[in-house]
Order: C-alpha cells, then structure tokens, then sequence
C-alpha cells in the first residue's frame, strides 16, 4: 500500500484544491497515470500514480488541502482485471429477434413491408406540454414556449400562463418565475481568493495612475486583410492585433524602462528583456501567463505562443513557470466589447496597458473630418517609479509605433533613418 500526498507546488503555497478525479475510488490505475487535478492558487496540475495498483480516494472534488495531505493510496497487490471482465449486461449484444404478428386465427400473418416501415417510425417526444388552448395561443402569437413559466399539472402550460407572459413581455424568462428571489451560494476557489486578494494588494500598496490615448487602426487592420491568408498559410497560425501591440510594447518599454521595471524594497530593478504578460479570462477566473523574450521573437513566434498559452488557460494546464516572472502586462478587454477601462496593475510589475475595442469614429485628419476605425488605450502605472512624462511618452510611442507598422521592423522611422535624422 502507498500514500499518494498533495507535493510542493511553490514556496509560498501551502493548500491547494481538488478539482476533479481522473479515475474512480477503485479503479486499477497503472504507473504514471494522470489520476486527479489539483487547483493552487496560481494553476493547476496533474497528480501522477507512483505506482500500478487498485486506486483508494481519501478526498472528494471540491476539497481543500492542505501539502503533504494523503490524496489517495494505491493498493500494489491488486489485481489487474482482464481484459473484457468489466463488461456489462448493457455491452453484451442481444438478438435482434422480431415477433410477426397473428391474425385472428392463431396464425402468424405477414406483414408488409410498408406496414414495417411504418411501425418503425416514432413519434418525436416533446418537451414542451400544454393544452391546446394553450399551444394555438402560442402558435398565433409566435412565442417561444421555453420562455412561458407553467403553473398545469406536470409542468403544463394553461391558458393563464400564455397570457401572463404576453402581459409581462420580457419579464418571465425560461424556468423563472415572475419576482423570482432564489439565490445560489458557491465556495471561492483558491484562484479566485488569489485574485481578490492581488487586486486589493494592487490597489492599496501601489500609487496606481492611468493615462489615455487613442490609435488608429487603418494601417493594422489593411496590414491584415492584405496578408493574413499568407501569413497563415507560411506560419500556420493567424494573424492578430497582439502580436503588433507585443512589438510595439517591446520597442516602447526598451526606450522607456521604469515602465519595464518595479520596486524590490529600497532598490528599483529594471529589465533588459521584455517578458510580456497577456490576461487570459477563463471559467475559473483571470490568469496572466508570460511570453518570455517578447522582444526576441518574430510576428509569428509571438501569434503561436499567445494561442498556446491562451489555450492551456482555458485547459487548466498551465504550469507555474508560465504564469510567473513577467514584466509588463497587455489585456484586451476589446474581446468583451469594453470601450474604456482603467486596468489594475498585474504586481510587482509596475505597468499594464489595456486594448479596447475598435470603433468606427470620425476624427480631424488635415482639417477634414474622416471615419476611421479607432481603439482607445489605457496605460495605468505606477507613480512611484514611473513618471508623467515616462508615462504618457511610452503611450505616445506606442500609438506611434501602431500607427506606422513599418517602424516594427527596426523601431525607427524609415525615412529619418535613411537621411540619419
């Protein structure tokens, strides 16, 4: 028999949260396999079995835990099922044996082949009951009968409810009832807690400042049209706004670095990379994985790493690596179709810039007045290591940078360098 224990997960992690079991209480697990997935408050991570054996839990899904917990024990003197044994009844093929019919004499009759096609063809169920009063309403009116609340018996719908519906046009809706008050309470998970917690941290320990600026997308978005087919089909992988907002942020923070730095104590540390983070939304809440070396990497490089990370996100599968270290933060609340937005600092780092949705706008260009497409940017700092002027000139370079894609490439302007201006 072995103790299968919670492991170490970081220094500063003492208990994590069972999220689901991979394998059932008894079930033969072999060496290595994945058994459960364990929640810290930064990712989460598989639980591997030492050894081959019969599987015994000792903890449910949703539990708390603390490290070096018993998760489960492995029995190695079970027995390994053959193959085949844990089949059920339900698996075992049956005979399809069709009974004929007899006629009134005893006699099996012969059934036609349109009459066995005909019995072989079953009314559809319906899941939605009412009376016929009820379902011509419905009909005439062209409602939607899952947006009707029943009060028949068997969950039918009457007369009175079609009508109270029609009375209180968007008021009811599927399964409510009117002036409905239910609650539903859940439990935080460790991540959620974490979050919380870093937020308030943020707000209370930083002089956090926002400053704003607008881009213009044309150049970008032409940029795109024009070669995402290539591009795909050269790199495998789309072509998006993130990889140009990484670029121009890796550009920008080189040439303003207290944006790229942070406070330790007494002493203010600066970064000669460019690890950049990108806030990724899932189901269990906000994580903010690293690309590492930004400023290194091609278009490409970037585009595939933001897909793989954005994808282990959603998966639950990112490590504490990837979620650690990074020195500047983009988020894109523009997926979600915010406008404007004041982003909380991702601490210790000391900057984060916020993408926003693009809009059609009509904007002043050589005293006339044009649509172009436009997103607003979101710079919050830190005002004790970064100042007004490093703040708002990062934002300007940025825009900049955006703006004239082609500066990308060598981070200056063509032309001036040409003319070594």
């Amino acid at each position: 028999m072995i103790d299968i224990k919670v492991p170490t997960v970081g220094e500063s992690i003492n208990e994590v949260t069972l999220l689901k079991w991979n394998k059932k209480d008894g079930d033969y697990v072999e060496r290595d396999e994945v058994i459960a997935e364990l929640e810290s408050e930064k990712a989460t991570f598989e639980v591997n079995a030492e050894k081959a054996g019969l599987l015994k839990t000792a903890a449910q899904e949703g539990d708390t835990l603390k490290i070096g917990d018993t998760l489960a024990t492995i029995d190695e003197s079970g027995m390994k099922p053959e193959a085949g044994v844990q089949k059920t009844e339900i698996e075992k093929p049956t005979e399809n044996k069709t009974t004929e019919p007899k006629s009134s004499n005893g006699q099996e009759k012969k059934t036609s082949k349109k009459e066995t096609q005909t019995s072989d063809i079953k009314p559809q169920p319906s899941d939605i009951k009412a009376t016929p009063v009820a379902s011509a309403m419905i009909a005439d009116k062209k409602m939607e009968a899952s947006s009707i609340s029943p009060s028949g018996t068997g969950g039918k719908i009457l007369k009175e409810d079609v009508l109270a519906a029609l009375a209180n046009p968007g008021k009811v809706t599927a399964g409510k009832t009117l002036f409905n008050r239910d609650e539903k309470k859940e439990k935080m998970t460790l991540l959620r807690k974490t979050i919380s917690k870093r937020l308030v941290e943020a707000k209370n320990t930083t002089a956090m400042l926002t400053t704003f600026n607008e881009v213009d997308m044309s150049r970008i978005m032409d940029i795109r049209n024009k070669y995402k087919d290539k591009f795909k089909e050269l790199h495998s992988v789309g072509l998006g706004f993130m990889s140009f907002f990484a670029k121009a942020c890796c550009i920008a923070l080189q040439e303003w670095p207290s944006v790229n730095g942070y406070i330790d104590g007494d002493h203010l540390i600066y970064h000669d990379y460019c690890d950049i983070s990108i806030a990724v939304s899932t189901p269990r809440g906000l994580t903010v994985p690293v690309i590492r070396n930004a400023e290194s990497l091609s278009m490409a490089e970037i585009e595939k790493k933001v897909i793989e990370l954005a994808t282990k996100a959603r998966d639950s599968k990112l490590t504490t690596e990837e979620l650690t270290g990074g020195t500047f933060t983009i988020t894109n609340g523009g997926v979600f179709g915010s406008l404007m937005s004041t982003p909380i600092i991702n601490i210790p780092q000391s900057a984060i810039l916020g993408m926003h949705k693009i809009e059609e706008r009509p904007i002043a260009l050589n005293g006339q007045v044009v649509i172009r497409p436009m997103m607003y940017l979101a710079l919050s700092y830190d005002h004790r290591i970064i100042d007004g002027r490093e703040s708002v000139s990062f934002l300007v370079r940025v825009k900049e940078l955006l703006e004239n894609p082609e500066q990308l490439l060598i981070g200056k302007d063509p032309v001036k360098t040409l003319l070594e201006l």
